[in-house]
């Protein structure tokens, strides 16, 4: 456990910050594409696409970015974003990251199975806790680049968490999702990802 957790830290280092700086009213033209399925201010109404609204611009940036450049496969958003420049993927992580966070309503009994795990980990199975990178409020860690999980859509954080371990994603650094997230199991998933949506940017 001990040597996982360096490897977090290194990770961390490595992940260095994304200067993703950019002019949200801009941003808010250039993401109208985006409304379709992510919602007009970052909410998706379906919860298989993620929720972008308060998310850190330079978790943004690093995904929007990596699509385009092919480093991340979404095949749904195939056509949307090959033209956008790096300009225009900052003004848009802007706009996004400015906008009011979603609020989810978790199934209590279910989060609470989750909220162990989220908290402290399993130092039995070689898995740390989500605290280390997404904090014990979800907000994640923006010089890192690593995102902000409270309030994501369960579904979605469901199916990424299965895409990591399956290793069909694949642009975490240094592969510590993928590390992590083959030693959960659905169940593990479930309740961390049903914890994750109702956190609500709290320490609840």
């Amino acid at each position: 456990m001990k040597k996982l957790l360096i490897g977090l830290t290194l990770a961390i280092s490595a992940a260095g910050y994304v200067h993703a700086e950019g002019d949200a009213a801009a941003g808010q033209q250039k993401a109208a594409v985006c409304a379709a399925c992510h919602g007009a201010s970052g909410v998706s109404a379906v919860a298989q696409w993620p929720n972008l609204a308060g998310q850190h611009s330079s978790y943004l940036f690093k995904q929007i970015t990596e699509i385009r450049d092919g480093a991340r496969n979404v095949p749904e958003m195939a056509g949307i974003v090959d033209n956008l420049s790096d300009q225009d993927v900052r003004d848009i992580a802007a706009y996004y990251s400015q906008q009011p966070a979603n609020v989810g309503q978790a199934n209590e009994e279910l989060a609470l199975q989750g909220r162990d795990l989220y908290r402290a980990g399993d130092v039995a199975r070689g898995i740390p806790a989500c605290t280390a990178c997404h904090l014990p409020n979800g907000k994640g860690n923006a010089p890192a680049a690593f995102p902000e999980v409270s309030g994501q859509h369960t579904t979605y954080t469901i199916n990424q968490l299965n895409a990591f371990r399956s290793g069909e994603r694949d642009n975490d650094p240094a592969g510590m999702m993928r590390g992590i997230a083959e030693k959960m199991t659905d169940a593990d998933i479930e309740a961390v990802a049903e914890y994750m949506f109702g956190l609500h940017g709290t320490n609840r």
